[in-house]
């Protein structure tokens, strides 16, 4: 069954709006944990896991939306290529940070960094998994 282009817009904003919940949600959370002496770390980190998450997502639905309208028998490969490329945006973004920020600060932001990755990691399977079950694609 495909969809229309007005699911598929609809979807999109839905998927959109997850996203900058779930990513304000984690940055109000780890704020409020450094702020408290809980969580080490620095607003740099909270900025740069933030800012990633919000570029991968975007980019990720406005994707999703041009292979859903032009070419949803290619959804499969779609999802297999945005994991790829999640996670090769995710390795230069550590190693850019890494460098700009140096050894000292790492080990907190790659924590902060794992859990904005693994957030990311499964609004991504949990809704796509349900459009296309919905949809009646396969995976």
């Amino acid at each position: 069954m495909v969809q229309s282009v007005k699911d598929i817009n609809r979807l999109s904003r839905r998927y959109l709006a997850g996203s900058i919940a779930l990513m304000a949600l984690l940055a109000v959370a780890d704020h409020v944990l450094q702020a408290n002496g809980t969580v080490a770390g620095t607003t740099a980190h909270i900025v740069v896991c933030t800012l990633f998450s919000l570029v991968v997502e975007v980019a990720d639905i406005m994707v999703w939306r041009k292979v859903a309208m032009k070419s949803p028998d290619s959804m499969p490969t779609f999802y297999t290529a945005v994991s790829g490329f999640r996670m090769l945006l995710a390795l230069a973004t550590m190693l850019a940070y890494y460098l700009a920020a140096g050894k000292a600060h790492m080990m907190a932001f790659v924590v902060l960094f794992l859990i904005y990755y693994v957030v990311l990691l499964a609004h991504h399977a949990i809704f796509f998994s349900r459009t296309a079950r919905r949809s009646g694609q396969t995976l």
